[in-house]
């Protein structure tokens, strides 16, 4: 601490980010990367804005990306905001359209940038606890609030909520914004894009790093009535008007194209996804259904710390979150085939 420091910035908690180790031979299971890579299409159009141009500045709305979203999910341009990856987006999100006064609604178990956001804007977040089978319950969310968010598939328990159900708390809190983060939702769910038109309420938050396997790049977006992308842009261009580069722009705009890349990776990942589920329960493990590109899972007679420790010996790198309620659980990302008989492999020797 020191004695430069704002008040803001000595009370913060800062979020955690997954591991990135320098090891080699490593198989790295830990923050949910697609082991599949990025569309041809993808690197060629990358390729393609190595110029002189790189001098200028990039095009600060991404008009090409928006038409390319918008096209993708039948909406109009003026419902999609872009930022620099998902994190921003929520961080704008939680500063222009959240209410001061009563609390922000979200899960006990779930992505930790929540209550980090919370701290850094000053709103009272309150945690709803999941259900004993770490599902949401729509009723819980049925009270008065400042706002509402919580990501579909959850994470890090992978477990998807129904549209139906996800509909109800929307439907429940029409005077509120409710944000959807669906960060993972390509991978077995059905988006509640499909929703933003029926609710001036919603707002839908997806990102670039997860089907699309843009990590490196950087780019989120999320989809909702006009009134609520102004706030955002409002927001966006008192903080930074240029969030995507040139090379993120043409990179996310060329994945967006290349859909039959983006379905073959999905499925790809949803096959591994389900064959380690598999393997793990044959090894004794409890298995949380996952519609996620990750599986959370606890062995009944091994302690979490226990067996993150022991995969780690091993070259074998997955999450650990020394939490209450999943303090015994891995969050284990989907790798490639080797990777995932690698990680069965070693499980089933420490067990």
């Amino acid at each position: 601490m020191s004695k430069f420091w704002s008040p803001v910035v000595s009370d913060l908690v800062p979020y955690v980010p997954g591991e990135q180790p320098k090891m080699t031979n490593l198989v790295k299971l830990n923050t949910n990367e697609n082991p599949f890579g990025p569309s041809p299409k993808v690197l060629d159009a990358i390729r393609e804005e190595l110029t002189d141009n790189l001098r200028l500045y990039p095009d600060p709305e991404g008009e090409a990306l928006k038409d390319a979203i918008a096209r993708f999910y039948s909406v109009n341009t003026d419902q999609v905001f872009l930022g620099n990856g998902s994190d921003e987006v929520l961080a704008h999100i939680f500063y222009g359209l959240f209410q001061h006064g009563q609390p922000l609604l979200f899960p006990d178990i779930t992505y930790s940038f929540y209550p980090v956001y919370c701290g850094l804007y000053g709103i009272e977040g309150r945690k709803i606890p999941l259900t004993e089978s770490f599902e949401i319950n729509p009723d819980d969310y049925a009270q008065p609030n400042g706002g509402v968010i919580f990501p579909n598939p959850n994470a890090p328990t992978g477990r998807y909520l129904e549209l139906d159900k996800v509909e109800a708390i929307v439907a429940a809190n029409a005077e509120r914004v409710v944000v959807v983060d669906e960060a993972y939702v390509d991978f077995g769910g059905e988006s509640a894009i499909t929703l933003v038109d029926k609710y001036p309420n919603l707002l839908v938050s997806q990102t670039l790093s997860k089907a699309r396997s843009l990590a490196g790049l950087r780019v989120g977006f999320a989809v909702g009535h006009p009134d609520l992308i102004e706030a955002l842009n409002r927001v966006k261009n008192s903080f930074n008007s240029y969030p995507l580069d040139k090379l993120a722009l043409a990179g996310a705009v060329a994945a967006f194209e290349d859909n039959s890349w983006f379905k073959a990776t999905c499925e790809g990942v949803i096959g591994e996804r389900d064959w380690v589920s598999k393997q793990l329960e044959d090894l004794g493990f409890e298995v949380l259904p996952s519609k996620a590109n990750f599986v959370f899972a606890r062995h009944p007679d091994h302690s979490g710390e226990s067996l993150a420790s022991g995969l780690r010996k091993q070259g074998v790198i997955v999450r650990h979150f020394n939490k209450p309620r999943i303090e015994n659980f891995l969050r284990i990302t989907t790798g490639t085939a080797d990777q995932n008989k690698r990680l069965i492999e070693v499980l089933g020797e420490l067990v």
